[in-house]
C-alpha cells in the first residue's frame, strides 16, 4: 500500500512538472516579445538618455545633462510639449468620454431601435485608418473650400481657420478624436448592460424617474467603467502622435507640439537619440505620476458593488 501511495505522489509530481513546463513554453513567446520588445529597448533607452548619442556617431557618457537641458531652460521647447500633451490629454479624455457615454446610454435605451446597426454605425469610424481619417477631416476643415465653413456660411455664421489657426487647432483636434470613440463607447455599452435591472425597478417604485435612475443607479454602477476607461484613454492621450504627425506636424507656431513628436523629432530628424530616451523617460514618470493620483484618488468615487 505505501508503494502505491509513492507511485501515486511521484506520478502527480511528475504530471505537474509537466504541465509547469507545458505552460512556460506555450507563453514563451509573449515572454520574449516582452523581453526582446519592450524591456529591452526600455533598458537600452534608460542607458543611452545618460549619453550623447547620435545615428551617426557613437555614445558619448555625458551623465545628467541631457535632464539638465530639460529642466533648466535649455530646451525651450520642452516645457511647451508637455504643457500642450498634458492639456490635450484632459481635454481629450473629457470629450471622448462624454461623447461614448451619451452613445451609450442612447444604444442602451429601450426606445431605440435596429440598435445592432446603430452600433456598428458609431465604431465604424474606429477601425478606419487614422490616416484616411484625418486626410478627410483636413478638407473639410480647409478655410477656403472645406464642408464645414460652407455649411457655417450657409447659416449666416462666419467661418473658421479651423486647425490652421493656433487658436482653433486644438478645439478641431478635439473634434476629430470625439468621431472615432467607438472603442470607449462599446466598453460603456457592455458597462450599462450589466446595471441589474431590479435597482432600477426599485427607484421607479419610489417614483423616481430617468434623472433619478442615472444619479443613484447608472452613474454609481458605471465608475468602475468611467475609471477604467478615463485611465487607459489618459495614458493613450498622452502618448499622442498621430495628430501631430499627419495633421498639424507640431504647428501653428508649435500649438500642437505634443511630446511624443517632439521626441521623434529629436531622434529622426535633429539625430539626438541620447536626448529623446532621456524626453521618453521623463514621460514615463510623468504618466506613472498621473495614474498613481488618480489610483489614489478613485477610493473617493469609485464604487464597488462587493463593497460593504
Amino acid at each position: 500500500m505505501e508503494d502505491m501511495i509513492n507511485s501515486f505522489e511521484g506520478g502527480r509530481e511528475v504530471k505537474k512538472r509537466k504541465d509547469t513546463i507545458t505552460g512556460i513554453l506555450f507563453s514563451l513567446p509573449a515572454i520574449l516579445g516582452f523581453l526582446c520588445f519592450a524591456l529591452g529597448p526600455m533598458v537600452v533607452s534608460f542607458i543611452l538618455g545618460f549619453t550623447d548619442y547620435s545615428i551617426s556617431g557613437s555614445a558619448t557618457f555625458c551623465g545628467l545633462d541631457n535632464y539638465k537641458k530639460m529642466f533648466t531652460g535649455g530646451d525651450v521647447f520642452f516645457f511647451k510639449a508637455l504643457s500642450v500633451t498634458i492639456f490635450f490629454a484632459f481635454l481629450n479624455v473629457a470629450v471622448c468620454m462624454i461623447t461614448g457615454f451619451l452613445i451609450a446610454l442612447l444604444l442602451n435605451s429601450k426606445m431605440i431601435k435596429r440598435k445592432a446597426a446603430l452600433r456598428a454605425i458609431f465604431y465604424i469610424p474606429t477601425i478606419i485608418p487614422y490616416v484616411a481619417t484625418a486626410m478627410i477631416f483636413m478638407w473639410m476643415m480647409s478655410p477656403d473650400f472645406g464642408l464645414f465653413n460652407i455649411l457655417l456660411k450657409q447659416i449666416g455664421l462666419e467661418g473658421s481657420k479651423w486647425i490652421y489657426d493656433e487658436k482653433t487647432v486644438l478645439p478641431s483636434l478635439l473634434f476629430i478624436t470625439a468621431w472615432t470613440a467607438g472603442n470607449v463607447m462599446v466598453v460603456f455599452l457592455a458597462g450599462l448592460q450589466g446595471v441589474p435591472g431590479n435597482l432600477y425597478e426599485a427607484v421607479e417604485i419610489d417614483g423616481g424617474g430617468f434623472i433619478r435612475k442615472f444619479q443613484y443607479v447608472t452613474l454609481p454602477m458605471m465608475t468602475p467603467i468611467i475609471f477604467f476607461n478615463g485611465l487607459m484613454f489618459l495614458i493613450a492621450s498622452m502618448q499622442g502622435f498621430m495628430p501631430a504627425a499627419v495633421i498639424t506636424q507640431g504647428g501653428p507656431n508649435n500649438a500642437t507640439l505634443f511630446y511624443t513628436y517632439y521626441m521623434y523629432k529629436q531622434a529622426f530628424e535633429f539625430s539626438n537619440l541620447g536626448y529623446a530616451s532621456a524626453l521618453g523617460w521623463v514621460l514615463f514618470l510623468v504618466i506613472a505620476i498621473l495614474a498613481a493620483i488618480i489610483f489614489k484618488t478613485s477610493k473617493y468615487w469609485v464604487f464597488y458593488s462587493d463593497e460593504g
